[in-house]
């Protein structure tokens, strides 16, 4: 009656019999982005949000997901999972974190749902970490980015789209109400757009600091951990709330990076 393995020919659902598939290793992973308030996203990487460590819970809460997949979802099968990743991504020009979560296996059936289901809670978590803060924070995208194993091969997400978050509009949409935004748009200063003769030196080392961090791979939370200065601080510089960062701590985050000082802002 239908090509959909989950209904038999009579239409009815039913679980889809595995036991004639080769044992294969088999990974997936899924992305969530959850889009906050200055206020929130600034608490949740300080660590200063009102439950606690943000990012450590939703880690954990996301791990626990993968885990509960069919208790959760009808008609997926109990997996032996042999390995669960939950990463967190700062998206500091918007106030978002970007959830990567990764899950492994070796069997009969793939790990899509565990890992869609990972990142999904762990967005969750963070909205219920924040909630005290920001009951407006927005869970915007959920998707699988990647898979591997099994009979239908491999696949790799193509880029996304880039998205409006709530607030954002074009200028003739602002034109035709007087309603504020629910989120605040982001301003892009000329300066960041535009050479001029003497760029300004602050803007100049911080999209070079950017720039560092995106070659090398370096997460905020974890430069930060592993070279002694508050995560603050580099978030600060990183959003524009601070113009510089200090020596000292320049100093720290080059020797954790294994480079110069002046490697940072080249």
């Amino acid at each position: 009656m239908s090509k959909l393995t989950h209904l038999d020919d009579k239409g009815a659902a039913r679980m889809v019999d595995v036991s004639d598939k080769a044992e294969t290793a088999r990974q997936a992973s899924a992305e969530s982005i959850i889009v906050l308030s200055p206020e929130a996203f600034a608490a949740t990487m300080q660590g200063t949000a009102p439950k606690g460590d943000v990012l450590a819970a939703a880690r954990i809460a996301g791990i626990m997901a993968a885990k509960k997949v069919p208790e959760l979802i009808p008609l997926c099968h109990p997996l032996a999972i042999t390995g669960v990743d939950v990463e967190f991504e700062p998206l500091a020009e918007r106030n978002a974190i970007r959830i990567i979560a990764a899950v492994k296996t070796f069997g009969k059936t793939g790990v899509e749902m565990e890992a869609l289901t990972a990142a999904s809670v762990a967005a969750l978590t963070v909205y219920d970490m924040v909630k005290a803060v920001d009951k407006a924070a927005v869970i915007e995208s959920v998707r699988l980015l990647a898979k591997s194993g099994g009979k239908s091969g491999d696949y790799k997400a193509k880029a996304a789209p880039i998205r409006r978050s709530a607030g954002m509009m074009t200028a003739p949409a602002a034109k035709q109400t007087s309603k504020a935004p629910t989120r605040p748009v982001p301003q892009v200063l000329m300066g960041e757009v535009a050479a001029s003769r003497q760029p300004a030196a602050p803007d100049a080392r911080r999209e070079a600091f950017r720039a560092f961090m995106t070659s090398h791979r370096l997460r905020p939370s974890q430069w930060a951990k592993d070279s002694g200065v508050p995560l603050g601080e580099i978030m600060a510089f990183l959003n524009g709330r601070a113009r510089n960062i200090s020596t000292d701590a320049a100093g720290k985050l080059a020797r954790a990076a294994k480079v110069s000082t002046d490697d940072l802002f080249r």
